[in-house]
């Protein structure tokens, strides 16, 4: 059952002023993520992993006593201290975040998400686990999950930052799950797919699966479903972070950029689970069987290796692992 939350509206109502920021329309009526409208919020990091604190979440229906429009949305923003103001558009933009969906597109009849803490560490929001035992052994482990569209980063089973990404369209060019290392990256490049006269371009690009010239990279982010040609979309914060933090092949000549296909290479990246499944839309973060709603949580395999090799080379390095053991 979906309980509406009722918030009584403030003696002095805020002009809707476009506080949905976090998005921008394309020609096609597609809505996208405004990426460096998120940077705030994603930016909200605590040293300790400890310290950050549990959410709880709220169903609200922004027109549950006006239908009219203006001081529905006048009312919500007030209720949760969004109004016009730097911390407010913040607010925001988190909600919008968390629930894939543009504030200022919303009608009568729909329903939203909304946590009872802002202005903390994204992880607080996380549907993956904190502390993964499973990558406990790792210094760095980075997993896609295709059910709700999302990545985690993992130090040593912390987690370390998560995500939205946007992967592959499903009828057509899916993003495979399995097994993968980082191999080259480069900070810019032009798609190969692009057509004549119109160079998509990719920054912060790291492949994990050559053969396929699969990468994950900074790009439009949807707000919809999968959309990509097999490719994982990140906003360009994440991406950039991603860049920096995980790491790539080791080459003989040291070379880790996309001239360095061909090359020996001495050791591979930070490994790469893609898991999961396509959703057959727009995926949700939150599981909807009660009264309230609760952030779905990601089940990780008990072992990172059982998940099956993908790529060539991840094969090739997995039979060097087992012979080496055999010894």
């Amino acid at each position: 059952m979906i309980r509406a939350v009722i918030m009584r509206p403030s003696l002095v109502a805020t002009t809707y002023t476009a506080l949905s920021l976090l998005w921008v329309m394309s020609a096609s009526a597609q809505t996208f993520i405004d990426q460096k409208a998120v940077e705030e919020v994603l930016a909200i990091r605590y040293d300790r992993l400890e310290d950050i604190p549990e959410v709880y979440y709220d169903y609200y229906d922004i027109y549950a006593e006006d239908s009219s429009g203006v001081m529905a949305r006048n009312s919500f923003y007030n209720a949760l201290g969004m109004g016009d103001s730097e911390k407010g558009k913040r607010r925001a933009r988190a909600v919008e975040l968390l629930n894939r969906i543009d504030l200022a597109f919303l009608k009568p009849g729909d329903i939203i998400v909304v946590p009872d803490t802002f202005d903390i560490d994204f992880r607080a929001y996380s549907p993956f686990p904190r502390y993964y035992e499973g990558a406990r052994e790792y210094d760095k482990l980075f997993i896609i999950h295709k059910s709700i569209q999302a990545w985690a980063a993992y130090e040593y089973g912390e987690l370390a930052r998560w995500g939205l990404v946007s992967t592959g369209s499903p009828d057509k060019t899916p993003t495979p799950t399995g097994r993968f290392s980082f191999t080259w990256k480069e900070p810019y490049r032009v798609s190969s797919l692009s057509p004549e006269g119109e160079p998509w371009e990719m920054y912060w690009v790291f492949n994990f699966y050559v053969e396929r010239g699969i990468h994950i990279h900074q790009y439009d982010m949807p707000t919809d479903g999968p959309t990509s040609h097999g490719c994982v979309r990140l906003v360009d914060s994440d991406a950039r972070w991603i860049f920096d933090w995980a790491d790539p092949w080791q080459t003989a000549d040291g070379s880790v950029g996309y001239s360095s296909i061909g090359k020996k290479i001495l050791k591979q990246g930070t490994m790469v689970l893609v898991l999961g499944e396509d959703p057959p839309g727009k995926a949700d973060l939150f599981d909807h069987n009660g009264e309230y709603p609760t952030m779905k949580q990601v089940e990780l395999p008990d072992d990172p290796m059982s998940i099956p090799a993908v790529s060539d080379q991840q094969k090739y390095f997995d039979r060097l692992s087992r012979q080496s053991a055999s010894r």
